[in-house]
């Protein structure tokens, strides 16, 4: 089941987003994820993908600059169309806060780039850091 996520999900929420054996978090990055996902669960909106009452997945948009701010599956549920049922849900949080289009970076390499790129994702530049910027039309 897709539904958007209450505060009390939160910890069910970092436990998928520690979980994952991509884009992992460093210390630094933490804190500022942390402080974005404060700013979204008062302002925006969290998707998950629940079943038998735990969280597989989620789905996240920042309505503040027009990325996705995050799309992780549980490493043990990936390969499901998890991803790719979720990700709409955060496009149209976008498109209903006036964006015309979408802006994520992924790793170079990495399952993720592969996602974005068959799911129409065009890529538009490279970050200092070697991150891809994919863009997609809303």
């Amino acid at each position: 089941m897709i539904r958007k996520a209450s505060l009390a999900d939160r910890p069910r929420i970092h436990d998928v987003r520690m979980a994952v054996r991509e884009n992992t978090l460093g210390e630094t990055s933490r804190a500022r994820v942390d402080t974005t996902a404060d700013w979204i669960f008062e302002n925006g909106a969290f998707w998950v993908w629940e079943e038998e009452g735990a969280i597989r997945g989620f789905a996240v948009a920042d309505i503040r600059d027009g990325t996705i701010f995050g799309l992780f599956v549980h490493p043990d549920h990936e390969g499901r169309g998890i991803a790719r049922a979720l990700l709409p849900f955060a496009c149209e949080d976008l498109r209903a806060a006036g964006f015309a289009e979408a802006t994520l970076t992924t790793g170079a390499g990495t399952r993720a780039e592969r996602f974005y790129r068959e799911n129409g994702w065009q890529e538009t530049g490279r970050r200092d850091d070697g991150e891809i910027v994919f863009r997609k039309p809303l």
